[in-house]
């Protein structure tokens, strides 16, 4: 039997600014093309483990997980 099963399908709470903002992450973006608020949201998404942080040649770049 696994997890899943037993605990069904498993939510994890979200604000609607968070909401609102993982709507618009779509594709890979440059973490810099957020402002400032946006950006201190993505992290609490990050560690939430609903957005990627992904470093590449010195740029800082996110994506919604799926």
């Amino acid at each position: 039997m696994k997890i899943n099963d037993l605990i069904g399908e498993l939510k994890i709470a979200v604000t609607n600014e968070e909401d609102a903002l993982l709507e618009k992450v779509t594709s890979i973006h440059n973490l810099n093309s957020f402002t400032e608020r946006e950006q201190f949201i993505l992290n609490n998404l990050i560690r939430k483990s609903l957005v990627s942080k992904i470093n590449h040649k010195g740029n800082t770049f996110v994506t919604k997980n799926t």
